[in-house]
This record gives C-alpha cells, structure tokens and sequence, in this order.
C-alpha cells in the first residue's frame, strides 16, 4: 500500500548570497530565489494539533536561509542539492522534496534562470 504524503510549499523565499563563476559573482552577494515542495505526512498534527507533530517548516526555512548566506558553491547545481540536502537532515519527517534555485539577475534578458530537482530519502530495506 502506498504511503499517503501531503505537499508543503515554501515560495519565494529571497536570500542574498554567493553563487557563480564570474569573478564578480564570487565577491558580491546577490539575490537567490527558492521554491520548495516538501512530501510529508500531515495526519498527526492534524490530529494532535500540536507543532511537535508537525514537520516545522520555520525550522527548515531558517536552516536554508543559514546554509545560503554562509555557503559560496560555484554552480546552481551544487546550490540546490546542498538545500535538498539541508532540508532532509533537518526534518526527518519529510520524505521528498522538489526545489527550484533561481539566480533572477544571471541573465540579461530573462526573469531568472534555475534549476529544479525532486530528491526523496533513501529508506534502508
């Protein structure tokens, strides 16, 4: 039988840091976009109504925000596993995740350029 997982979003959330190649990149900060859909079960803290029972997306937000503003990866692509990695050991109520990184200045004449991947935990048999 298959698990029932609820969605949890975080949109929009808008951090400066480092990322990119060029030499201007590497030394000034600039704004990063992410979205975030998070797999998990809500049931039990919608039974209990209790936040302990809750997978805490304050907790996570806060943790990716750390994670933006200290770290300096080259790549987007490094970027956004980094935060898919940071969201599954924060919370292990989470079972997948599916985050979009967007860099909105990177390119002249577009809105923004990203990269989005799903990641789900790895369970052991």
């Amino acid at each position: 039988m298959e698990e029932h997982l609820d969605k949890i979003h975080i949109r929009d959330l808008k951090v400066m840091g480092i990322v990119g190649i060029k030499p201007d990149e590497r030394t000034t900060p600039q704004e990063i976009l992410v979205n975030a859909t998070l797999w998990a079960d809500t049931r039990p803290a919608a039974a209990s109504d209790d936040i302990a029972d809750a997978a805490n997306y304050r907790t996570i937000t806060k943790a990716l925000i750390a994670h933006i503003e200290g770290g300096e990866p080259m790549l987007v692509e490094r970027l956004v596993q980094e935060l898919v990695d940071v969201v599954l050991a924060t919370e292990p109520r989470v079972r997948s995740v599916e985050m979009t990184v967007e860099k909105p200045t990177a390119l002249r004449h577009a809105r923004s350029v990203g990269i989005t991947i799903h990641r789900s935990r790895v369970h052991p048999l």
